[in-house]
């Protein structure tokens, strides 16, 4: 594939082009001469605004010209366009309405990072977590079928997301389904965040480094090209070409072995090519599968001379120079977690680690520097990465699993059956923890905590510094007959918060004059917040108690026998408050027989919008100024005798 052409970069460009395209309808009206021009202006747009805003820029630049030949080829939405991992939708919003709603992009009430159904009727399905696209298509294509209705659906998936194994049950079952009305468009560029791994990653890359490969592009498109428009003479004159190539397009075999028809493989940045693949694809009248190339970041240097993740996805940026603004920026949970990793793997050779196609963004890499061969990147694929923890575990190593919180909930079968059921000492690092800001209702790590409720055995902590966390990872390693759960956010990490006292475990860090009345029980990154809340209930004489639990799992009796001494609980987690850390400790003061009235402030079961923290945490009111109000008002409700209206009554 010839180098691409580097986009220019003005903040003055008026894309012209771009801004006559209201709708698909207007892009298929544009002649083909005029679409290199848009191709330009979609590239420039994107570096324009995503370095003002953030956002997923590398995955974009890469799709531009696969999203122009989708919307000229499909008639969306009555042909329904899934995206696999939907952060590659931007160019898609751009072609369908949305262009002057970028300024926004991701920002509270703004437009979000991923489809939105909300946003358009252009988005089938709000996908933004890898490998799922294939299962939704073919049940939207099953539906149409059923129901009577005229469409073709085309999923969009990259390379790295076939790495999980919910892609291939789909493909399993499409294959074997010949009238299907569906298109697989497979975007290869080798990556996921970085480069993808394992078997399918090799199979495709030979092809990609074959010396034939561009002699293979060139014949592909001329027999595209030369190809009949409809139907299945258009299929077997493409489909014919793998006699003698069979070397060369390795994928070939492998799709079609499977029983799935196959076209490519395409340069995914000649629009042409694709929109002339698209086309055949779709007048076959059942299943099919194409596959482009592509570069991720195509088009933008900054982005291509990034080796780490392409921009994958990037904060604020000079446009021209694709340097962060603002400088290196504070220090963060992952950095933290990075350093003590290597330190306590160099004295401990039996830990390992895992990740799903997150080294990077996980904080690993400085640990697979050092120690290549106790790293696993298993793709994205939780649910096997979590067994295979299970079985090194079981061979006498510590694995150290880290991934985002929110997928952790791909792997609970796992988790609860694989690894928690046989006692193995795993350790989850999970990253992204709580309210994340502005990647939106898929993204907030706000189940983990709920979801680890249940399994029998594990030891959960939320760290509340990066003192805690250390020590944390530490303790977590010496557990080996059981999982353990270490949780923290995206966020910066804020200074140490010592204890005032120790209570044999429990961390007590305020503790007013007082006849003590209210107990504050807050976990991880929302102890600041507890003791800003304890704060303002001492200074309305008011006697209180902050204490971190510091291990919310198992139940430490300490803290049961703290809470007997108070007349109202308050717990706070930034997690789901049905089912969380506060709900378990309320439980756990009923079974024990302590009557005391418990108020839980957490996340409200509801799928939170993107914003920053900061607006989430208001919206949610999880701030010092609303829950101490709320225990002002409560304590003086109460009276100012201990016990009187201290039923067992929850608040």
């Amino acid at each position: 594939m010839p180098p691409a052409p580097q986009t220019r970069v003005s903040q003055d460009e008026p894309y012209g082009l771009l801004r006559s395209v209201a709708g698909p309808a207007d892009l298929r009206r544009l002649s083909p001469d005029e679409l290199p021009d848009l191709a330009g202006e979609i590239r420039a747009f994107l570096i324009d605004q995503v370095s003002q805003t953030g956002g997923h820029l590398g995955p974009n630049l890469g799709v531009v010209e696969l999203t122009i030949a989708l919307h000229r080829v499909f008639e969306s939405p009555e042909d329904p366009i899934i995206f696999d991992t939907g952060h590659q939708s931007y160019v898609h919003k751009m072609l369908t309405g949305r262009l002057d709603a970028f300024p926004t992009l991701r920002q509270k009430g703004g437009l979000s990072g991923y489809p939105s159904r909300a946003e358009s009727e252009h988005d089938w399905v709000e996908s933004s977590h890898a490998s799922a696209s294939l299962s939704y298509a073919a049940g939207i294509a099953r539906g149409l079928q059923l129901t009577g209705k005229s469409g073709t659906v085309v999923a969009l998936v990259g390379d790295g997301a076939l790495t999980g194994g919910m892609a291939w049950e789909a493909l399993n079952n499409i294959a074997a389904d010949d009238d299907l009305p569906l298109v697989i468009l497979v975007n290869d560029n080798g990556r996921s965040y970085t480069p993808t791994v394992g078997g399918l990653a090799r199979h495709l890359s030979g092809l990609r480094t074959n010396p034939r490969y561009e002699q293979v592009l060139e014949l592909v498109r001329k027999q595209v090209n030369r190809a009949p428009l409809f139907g299945r003479a258009a299929y077997d004159l493409l489909h014919g070409i793998k006699s003698g190539l069979k070397d060369v397009i390795a994928p070939q075999g492998m799709f079609s072995d499977l029983g799935l028809k196959y076209v490519g493989p395409v340069d995914g940045h000649d629009e042409a090519a694709v929109e002339r693949a698209l086309r055949h694809a779709k007048q076959f009248g059942g299943p099919v599968l194409v596959h482009c190339l592509t570069r991720k970041g195509n088009g933008y240097s900054a982005a291509e001379n990034h080796e780490e993740d392409r921009f994958h996805a990037v904060g604020k940026i000079d446009a021209k120079t694709g340097v962060a603004i603002g400088g290196p920026g504070a220090v963060k949970w992952t950095d933290v977690f990075a350093e003590e990793i290597l330190k306590l793997g160099a004295v401990d050779e039996r830990v390992v680690a895992i990740s799903a196609a997150m080294i990077h963004p996980t904080g690993l890499n400085r640990f697979a520097a050092a120690f290549p061969e106790r790293v696993m990147d298993v793709g994205i694929a939780e649910q096997h990465g979590t067994t295979s923890a299970a079985g090194l575990a079981m061979a006498g190593l510590h694995p150290v699993v880290a991934v985002y919180a929110t997928f952790l909930n791909r792997a609970f079968d796992q988790l609860l059956m694989d690894v928690a059921l046989h006692r193995c000492g795993v350790t989850f690092v999970l990253d992204r923890a709580g309210v994340t800001g502005p990647d939106g209702a898929s993204h907030h790590g706000m189940w983990d905590m709920s979801i680890t409720q249940v399994v029998p055995g594990l030891h959960l902590t939320a760290p509340r510094d990066g003192t805690r966390l250390r020590q944390a990872l530490a303790t977590a390693l010496t557990i080996d007959d059981a999982p353990s759960v270490i949780r923290y956010s995206n966020q910066q990490v804020p200074a140490d918060l010592e204890a005032i006292a120790e209570d044999r475990g429990v961390d007590i860090l305020l503790q007013s004059d007082q006849q003590p009345r209210v107990l504050v029980v807050a976990y991880g990154q929302m102890c600041g917040t507890g003791v800003a809340v304890g704060r303002r209930l001492a200074d309305q004489g008011i006697g209180v108690t902050v204490v971190d639990p510091v291990w919310a799992l198992p139940v430490n009796p300490a803290l049961l026998e703290l809470a007997a001494q108070h007349q109202l609980v308050i717990s706070i987690e930034d997690n789901g408050v049905v089912g969380g850390c506060g709900s378990r400790l309320s439980q756990e003061l009923r079974f024990a027989g302590i009557e005391v009235p418990f108020r839980e402030f957490g996340i409200a079961p509801e799928f939170l919008e993107h914003g920053t923290r900061a607006e989430l945490l208001e919206q949610l009111g999880l701030t010092p100024q609303e829950i101490a109000r709320f225990a002002v008002e409560a304590v003086v409700g109460m009276g100012a005798t201990h016990g009187q209206g201290a039923d067992s009554a929850r608040l």
